[in-house]
């Protein structure tokens, strides 16, 4: 196992990631023998990271093994060295029929030997950039870069991403000169939804079977006539509502207890945290209510007190109020536990219900013969159900059952089971609870709900929601459904996000990884930006699958407006400013908003010693570049100085640690700088941490994208922390959850983690979508 934890860590998993696949025997197995393969063709005896990073994604989603020597020799080789390659590599195989791969064919389809020089891409972005001059010319730098990067892209298909923006960046300032005021201001936009972003039976289908109004907020969504819902009374009107000779006068007492005022809620089960999905339901129950001058209820669904805990209680609250939603009341199921029993006696009474001895395994699945007890008298059945309250039965060994098909065909469903365990907020009062097809209809009758809204899965349920409230004969309400909002390259089940924080993957709920409401929160997604995603999402009756990067457009949205500028530099290197004194200092205004200078500004240090990102300085040139190198000068973002290198200081082993330069004004330079860069000067040292998608896959859940369970799905480079970056003094006395844009780095959130001597800042999402490639 000691050997293995080292083999693996050699090549770049970390030590967490490392044990997490020691789990897996198979994955092991295959990662080892690429490992192996790998060796045996560089003649080497160590991977390094790059090379461990591609075996490692080849081995986890490599199906079939009998290719895995293949393609271990080519990444050894170094001849797929990019993931765009492996991508092609491994669909190439997968639909190879046969055990020997044509290696010329192979090797066209994923680009092996291909060199795209820098002269093919400067050609190539110089056509594209001319078949697009007169836009460009019009919109300026409104215009979408993207394209032009799509174009080039296409037609060289293998050519390095980053080299292809700096060329096109370099080319479209050479074309418009540098931006103006006017480039700068905030362009009002209505978000869009691709065609991939949404994938759903009828895409744009609203509630009531017309096509969703675009740009529309979610209030003017779920406002008056928009939804085709019945009005506060007129339930009858419902199709599939069952009307009974006591119906007119139940909904006539609920419009006396009501005033005809819409009345929704939220019934959460107390056994877990929200994730992004509860966000919608969120809105749609909150917001249908407050968009029609109606109230909604927080109804904790406390009925198995197995697995219910305070601490999700409490955070279930605090994510509604985080949404901007104040329930009208905050109640709980077990509120009416007594009521609810006394309302089952009633309907053993009328004959509806009846003590059944099955076990459960035996009323599981479909087409379940009846129970031998579903005929027993009526006085039997009640004498059980008082003996199964009063603890006389064994968990198990007796239940309640409805007389009820439904509609997905599960015959008699279970109304109360026995647990002895104690309640969270009833104790041992009880050990007999109710289940959700019983509870469920009775409390929203008990509540005067007007409109029952939930997702599309519980519609088999809707006939028994009907049944069970006419069974018992009190006020039924309606029961309305609508699409249910997934995420790709995440999971939201309980007890899969369990596993994970079991498991030590993620470090709890609140992981900023996951897409749980806290989770999120704590990653830095404002509120406002999860609202404006679910309304972008809109009211929609099918299952709605939406991809992460327009969710973090809807942030970038937000956090460019609100949150605002400083400078960072997560990987520093120290520049001396020899034609500076050592007591040299000033003082540089930096704008908080640079868009609209009006909302304020904040005063950084400037003196002989700054840094820089390591990456703004290559002590070679290369075509393309626009920053700092021995024979290019740079400008400082903000401070008006113009540097220049002079010398370059190496350590022992080669690496630049520090850089000696000159500085002068801009206003004195003879010709402007391709770019200006940030830096720091007296910064503060802080902890940053950058995250990537947790999974590797669209659907972590799909075996036949991912063979052996999600858990094998990992991503190792999900986090990375850099312990000591350095940020500008204007952060100093931040809070927790305070959000900034760290100038050409991205947006950051102060996490819970920070003490008064540290923050600590995660990355909410980077400046610019940065698609990323499986």
């Amino acid at each position: 196992m000691a050997d293995s934890l080292t083999l693996f860590t050699s090549i770049g998993l970390s030590e967490q990631k490392a044990k997490e696949t020691l789990k897996n025997e198979a994955l092991s197995s295959a990662i080892k023998e690429a490992i192996a393969q790998a060796q045996l063709v560089n003649g080497t005896s160590g991977v390094d990271k790059a090379m461990g990073t591609l075996l490692y994604s080849m081995a986890s989603r490599l199906k079939d093994s009998k290719h895995l020597a293949l393609l271990s020799a080519y990444i050894a080789q170094r001849k797929i060295c990019t993931e765009l390659q492996l991508t092609a590599a491994l669909d190439f195989v997968k639909n190879c029929s046969q055990d020997s791969v044509n290696q010329r064919g192979f090797e066209d389809a994923c680009g092996v030997g291909v060199v795209i020089t820098p002269e093919q891409i400067e050609d190539a972005v110089e056509t594209v950039i001319k078949k697009h001059k007169e836009q460009l010319l019009k919109e300026r730098y409104r215009f979408n870069m993207g394209l032009i990067m799509g174009e080039v892209r296409t037609a060289l298909k293998w050519a390095d991403g980053k080299i292809i923006k700096n060329e096109v960046d370099m080319q479209v300032l050479h074309l418009l000169g540098p931006k103006t005021e006017a480039d700068l201001e905030k362009k009002t936009k209505k978000a869009k939804v691709s065609e991939n972003d949404v994938k759903v039976k009828e895409e744009e289908i609203a509630v009531d079977g017309e096509v969703k109004p675009e740009g529309k907020s979610l209030m003017e969504q779920l406002r008056g006539e928009s939804l085709k819902f019945h009005k506060p009374g007129e339930n009858y009107k419902t199709e599939g509502y069952v009307v009974t000779p006591n119906t007119m006068n139940l909904i006539q007492k609920h419009l006396e207890i009501t005033g005809g005022q819409i009345r929704t809620r939220f019934p959460p089960e107390p056994n877990g945290i929200l994730h992004i999905g509860h966000a919608k339901a969120i809105n749609f129950n909150f917001g249908y209510a407050k968009a029609n001058n109606g109230i909604c209820f927080l109804r904790y669904d406390d009925t198995n007190p197995e697995k219910e805990e305070e601490k999700y209680f409490t955070a279930i609250r605090e994510m509604v109020e985080w949404l901007g939603y104040e329930p009208y009341a905050i109640t709980h199921a077990s509120d009416n536990f007594q009521k609810l029993y006394d309302l089952a006696m009633d309907l053993i009474r009328r004959g509806h219900a009846y003590v059944c001895h099955q076990r459960g395994e035996e009323l599981k699945g479909h087409n379940v013969p009846p129970s031998p007890w579903r005929d027993r008298p009526i006085e039997e059945s009640l004498v059980l159900f008082e003996r199964m309250k009063k603890g006389l039965f064994s968990e198990g060994e007796a239940t309640l059952r409805m007389k009820m098909v439904m509609e997905d065909g599960k015959m008699d469903p279970v109304a109360y089971r026995i647990k002895y365990t104690p309640h969270h907020r009833t104790g041992n009062e009880w050990c007999i609870y109710p289940t959700y097809d019983y509870t469920h209809c009775l409390c929203d009758s008990i509540e005067n709900i007007t409109h029952s809204l939930c997702t599309k899965e519980f519609q088999a349920r809707r006939s028994s929601y009907f049944w069970l409230c006419n069974a018992v004969d009190v006020y039924c309400p309606v029961q309305w459904e609508y699409g249910r909002l997934n995420l790709t390259y995440t999971v939201v089940s309980k007890r899969k996000i369990i596993k994970l924080v079991e498991t030590g993957i993620v470090r709890d709920w609140d992981d900023p990884r996951l897409f749980t409401l806290p989770a999120l929160r704590r990653r830095g997604f404002p509120s406002e930006a999860i609202n404006n995603f679910c309304a972008l999402v809109g009211v929609t009756v099918a299952q709605t699958t939406m991809e992460p990067h327009l969710l973090e457009a809807c942030v970038r949205d937000v956090l460019n407006e609100t949150a605002p500028r400083a400078m960072a530099v997560l990987e520093p290197l120290k520049v001396t400013i020899t034609n500076f004194s050592e007591n040299t200092k000033s003082d540089v205004q930096v704008p908080d908003f640079p868009a609209n200078v009006a909302r304020g500004s904040h005063v950084v240090p400037f003196t002989r010693t700054i840094f820089i990102e390591q990456s703004d300085f290559r002590e070679v040139m290369e075509k393309g570049y626009k920053r700092l190198t021995p024979e290019q000068p740079v400008g400082l973002r903000h401070a008006g100085y113009i540097i220049s290198v002079q010398k370059v200081i190496k350590d022992t082993q080669g690496k630049v640690i520090e850089l000696e330069v000159s500085c002068c004004s801009t206003t004195d330079a003879t010709e402007k700088p391709k770019a200006f860069i940030h830096w720091i000067s007296n910064p503060l040292v802080c902890e940053v941490r950058l995250y990537e998608w947790l999974f590797l896959h669209k659907n972590p859940e799909d075996p036949s994208e991912v063979p052996g369970g999600f858990l094998n799905d990992i991503n190792p480079n999900s986090l990375h922390v850099i312990k000591s970056a350095f940020v500008d003094s204007s952060v100093r006395g931040a809070k927790v959850f305070d959000k900034f844009q760290f100038e050409r780095v991205g947006f950051f959130s102060v996490d819970p983690d920070s003490t008064t001597d540290k923050l600590v800042f995660n990355r909410t999402v980077s400046l610019k979508e940065d698609p990323r490639k499986i």
